[in-house]
């Protein structure tokens, strides 16, 4: 029997892959945008929805970033009202282990859990530095090396909890000391599902130890196949089995009517993606300067980027480990393909990862479930809300044809959806 194909559903929020600029796009703060999307996730059978999180507005050169300027909303809000207009969908959120409490935060996805039938996850995700931290009593105090630790015993922690059923309990650890009543009985599901993003070595660890699905960000086919390999050889030692943790990367599409309409709508897809502006403000978070004299549609700059601790933008992640070193890379490619700015940020920051007909993305996607690069991806369309209602209409019937995807939910819990204890 082949693998069944686990497919969720990202909401796009704020960033520089989602085109604002399209005639199409609406809101990403109308819980009609959040609606459309999960009902269409729904019609199409999906496992479940994916909302991301973001604990402050990012800045650049000092002042709030371009894309984040309309913010956004409190993910266990939208996930509560989300339920309400959804049968069988999971509701999964991203939650910082890092700024919440496991009291907290395990009686408000409890309560999700219960109030959804059994449909609830977590998306693990931790931050060290005082940016997100100055929004909260604890100011940022954690040191990168312990962000990991934490999130672990915060899982663990909340488990705990979880397991009384709304009895006594006590935990003394190194993150916490706290004991009382749980107020909420047991879920549906036990516990809710548990996702996590990380990718370094702590974090393949983490997910190894507590994950029932990783989001992954490796999108070729065989640095996937490596990534699948990896985590799930790191199971036996806690003494789990490959099918208790799903790998499901985030992965964006194109289609069309043809091969060549495809990748023609695709080209003008990375243009809207990355204007002038846009470029400039990505060209600045590797060279870590202000850039905003130069032209995007010219040359890259002529001088280094700024390296050490201090960095341009606040609120992002770090993408890359050596500014010099990238910069000298991006370098080489722009003058060997002639690029300017622009061309070369579309270039070197493009996600779009399945590209042509129905047929030819249906066909790609079943290959990497099948070849064990992945368990199932998370989709990220490029416009809000109706990004997906295309692939749902074309895509799933021909993933349906093949087997590989429900023609109807048989659970009724997200956990039942992906096979899980």
């Amino acid at each position: 029997m082949p693998k069944q194909v686990i497919l969720a559903a990202h909401f796009p929020g704020v960033n520089n892959t989602t085109v604002w600029s399209d005639p199409a796009a609406g809101s990403q703060i109308d819980f009609a945008s959040f609606e459309h999307l999960a009902r269409t996730a729904e019609r199409g059978k999906f496992d479940f929805f994916f909302l991301a999180e973001g604990l402050a507005l990012r800045e650049q050169r000092g002042r709030i970033h371009d894309l984040d300027v309309v913010g956004r909303p409190d993910t266990l809000t939208v996930l509560s009202a989300l339920a309400a207009v959804t049968t069988h969908l999971g509701l999964a959120g991203t939650l910082n282990a890092t700024f919440h409490e496991p009291y907290e935060l395990a009686r408000q996805l409890a309560t999700l859990d219960h109030l959804s039938g059994g449909r609830a996850a977590w998306n693990v995700v931790t931050s060290s530095g005082p940016f997100f931290g100055a929004n909260f009593r604890r100011g940022g105090f954690l040191p990168y090396e312990k962000r990991y630790e934490r999130a672990g015993e915060f899982i663990r922690t909340a488990k705990e909890l979880w397991d009384t059923g709304g009895g006594e309990f006590a935990h003394r650890g190194d993150q916490f000391d706290i004991e009382g009543r749980f107020g909420i009985p047991r879920s549906p599901q036990g516990y809710p599902v548990i996702l996590q993003a990380g990718d370094s070595d702590g974090g393949r660890e983490l997910a190894a130890a507590n994950a029932d699905a990783v989001f992954s960000r490796h999108h070729q086919l065989e640095d996937a196949q490596e990534f699948y390999r990896d985590i799930k050889g790191r199971l036996p030692r806690y003494g789990r089995t490959p099918e208790s943790l799903k790998i499901i990367p985030g992965v964006s599409f194109v289609l069309g009517d043809t091969d060549a309409d495809a990748a023609e709508k695709a080209h003008h897809i990375r243009r809207q993606q990355v204007s002038p502006q846009t470029a400039i403000l990505l060209l600045e978070q590797v060279w870590n300067r202000d850039l905003s004299a130069y032209d995007a549609e010219g040359p890259l700059p002529d001088v280094d980027p700024l390296d050490g601790e201090t960095t341009i933008i606040q609120g992002r992640a770090g993408q890359f480990a050596d500014r010099l070193d990238t910069a000298a890379e991006w370098r080489a490619r722009a003058e060997q393909k002639n690029l300017s700015i622009r061309e070369l940020i579309i270039e070197v920051t493009g996600r779009q990862n399945f590209i042509g007909t129905p047929e030819r993305v249906a066909s790609s996607l079943n290959e990497y479930v099948q070849t064990d690069a992945c368990d199932g991806f998370i989709l990220v369309p490029h416009l809000t809300p109706g990004g997906l209602d295309e692939f749902v209409d074309t895509v799933v019937p021909l993933l349906q044809e093949r087997g590989v995807l429900r023609t109807d939910y048989e659970t009724t819990t997200l956990r039942g959806h992906l096979g899980l204890a």
